[in-house]
């Protein structure tokens, strides 16, 4: 019996695609990253830090200050929190005023958790 050509190549494109569908699979992260921040978890841990450091100077302080304040925080982990930028600070900060829309600024954060 004589296999013709189309189906040698069919057969050939079947065995190739499942091979390469088991190599992208293969190599897709499958399991959480040790020092993956951007988690829920990581998120709230990072948030209550933020609060944490307003509740300790009592909301008189800038972003700037804000930001320098977490870093040097005891409970701060520089490990799990390596991309903390004041950008991601910013980021964290918006996300609050939309969750409470009466509070604008730092002192605002304060004043409503203190409330």
């Amino acid at each position: 019996m004589q296999i013709s050509l189309s189906t040698w190549m069919m057969t050939a494109f079947i065995i190739f695609l499942i091979l390469g569908v088991w190599k992208i699979y293969a190599f897709l992260p499958t399991k959480q990253l040790a020092d993956d921040d951007k988690t829920q978890e990581a998120q709230i841990e990072l948030m209550r830090l933020i609060l944490k450091v307003i509740e300790e100077k009592r909301g008189d302080l800038t972003t700037k200050e804000l930001f320098f304040l977490v870093q040097e925080d005891k409970e701060f982990d520089g490990a799990l929190f390596w991309r903390f930028n004041h950008n991601r600070l910013n980021q964290l900060l918006n996300s609050y005023y939309a969750r409470n829309p009466n509070a604008s600024c730092v002192k605002d954060i304060y004043k409503e958790n203190n409330a």
